[in-house]
């Protein structure tokens, strides 16, 4: 895993004020906004109080999937003995739940690309909150060719997520959506 890990590394000081992945075996550094950073920290401290002792919360660091998908969710629940170990990189297969923040340049990659590498580790639920367009989409029942549940939600109403840590909620009528969004249905 450190290994790959080295991958990301070389690139982490190149890009300041942006969070780099490897994607497809691409390098892909997307910028960080307030509205992306407010509605993780919102999303994370909602979520954090729901889980049991043995679960904790972490964001943006790498869980390498394979040599060409190094991905840093926006936030992702593992166990909490994992996240006491404050690594710089951790096996994709701790990860229970996993949630994504789309931003204008990550629409493909969290909408397409993730959810079949997620639901191909078993990743049991699957949450991306799209601010650009004003909507949660939770997805769950993994398969080896993607989630074979899905819903979408307009922000508003809480979003309930049934997980096997028990049924998660997340308020989405404060969530700040994109003013240069197309506006919300």
């Amino acid at each position: 895993m450190k290994r790959l890990h080295t991958q990301l590394a070389r690139f982490e000081d190149a890009f300041p004020g942006f969070r780099t992945e490897i994607v497809e075996g691409a390098v892909v550094a997307s910028p960080v906004t307030p509205h992306h950073g407010s509605t993780i920290q919102r999303v994370w401290s909602v979520l954090e109080p729901q889980l049991g002792q043995g679960w904790g919360v972490t964001s943006d660091v790498v869980f390498p999937f394979d040599e060409e998908n190094e991905f840093c969710p926006d936030l992702a629940v593992i166990p909490a003995p994992e996240v006491a170990r404050n690594e710089i990189a951790y096996s994709p297969d701790l990860i229970e739940l996993v949630i994504e923040v789309v931003s204008r340049g990550s629409i493909r990659r969290d909408h397409e690309i993730k959810p079949r590498w997620y639901a191909s580790r078993g990743i049991a639920n699957y949450l991306v909150l799209d601010p650009l367009k004003g909507h949660a989409v939770t997805v769950w029942n993994p398969g080896p060719d993607g989630y074979r549940g899905r819903d979408t939600l307009p922000y508003g109403p809480d979003l309930t997520v049934d997980s096997p840590l028990g049924k998660l909620t997340v308020p989405t009528a404060g969530l700040p959506g994109d003013p240069k969004a197309r506006p919300r249905p």
